[in-house]
């Protein structure tokens, strides 16, 4: 079983390749170039040099979401143009999720995964770890960091943040004296790695799609729809 991973739901991009003996190589890229530009010459450089086609691959995985919204429409247009030529499976997986399963290894932890989600909200769920695995503690969400503290405020378990917001978090809720690690710096920013091992996840749930079903996640409205919203009320009052 091989695995291509996708991740381009924030600033950093990479690709991942995983086998039967878990992660096989990735390429991570964090420039400033736009995904549409990186994510799939990073796929195609990733196989060649792991001397594997795309026709060995038997799931595509990407980051769905939530996210940067141009960041997950890129990732899952990808994933579905190299799907839909074969017919290959997806797995949808939860960008939370992915960011959450490089730190399954420690014995005893709250993992805080943390997006900035801008207008002083994150995107954040909780996991459990025991050492090897993952149980989610509350489904994906927006919520603000306020709401956000005063549920950590009842865990007393070790709190480990990760992801794009973990300094955010970090700064904001320390100095509310909220107990939080920020997570190792090689493992903090959204991977491909962390996507392939949540699409094992899927695979094993049975919850795998086709390309034609891929969808983004968004998890919220984006700032245009927002916008629109706002003037039809406006107009309606009017």
């Amino acid at each position: 079983m091989k695995i291509l991973a996708l991740e381009s739901s924030a600033v950093a991009c990479s690709a991942a390749l995983w086998g039967e003996e878990g992660l096989i190589a990735q390429n991570f890229q964090q420039s400033g170039l736009t995904h549409s530009r990186t994510l799939l010459p990073m796929a195609h450089d990733l196989l060649k040099n792991c001397e594997v086609s795309l026709s060995d691959v038997d799931v595509i995985a990407v980051a769905a979401g939530p996210g940067s919204f141009t960041g997950l429409r890129i990732g899952v247009a990808t994933a579905k143009g190299l799907a839909w030529g074969e017919d290959k499976d997806c797995a949808a997986c939860s960008t939370l999720e992915s960011m959450a399963w490089p730190l399954a290894f420690y014995p005893d932890a709250v993992i805080v995964c943390a997006m900035d989600a801008r207008r002083k909200q994150v995107y954040n769920a909780l996991f459990q770890t025991d050492g090897e695995k993952l149980e989610r503690l509350c489904p994906d969400r927006a919520i603000s960091l306020e709401e956000l503290g005063e549920e950590l405020k009842k865990i007393e378990k070790r709190k480990i943040v990760v992801g794009d917001g973990a300094k955010l978090c970090y700064n904001t809720l320390r100095s509310q004296g909220i107990d939080l690690e920020l997570a190792p710096e090689a493992l903090r920013q959204q991977s491909a790695w962390g996507v392939a091992r949540a699409a094992v996840a899927c695979i094993q749930a049975g919850t795998l799609v086709k390309g034609k079903d891929l969808v983004p996640v968004y998890h919220r409205l984006s700032q245009a729809e927002r916008e629109r919203l706002e003037r039809q009320g406006r107009s309606t009052q009017e």
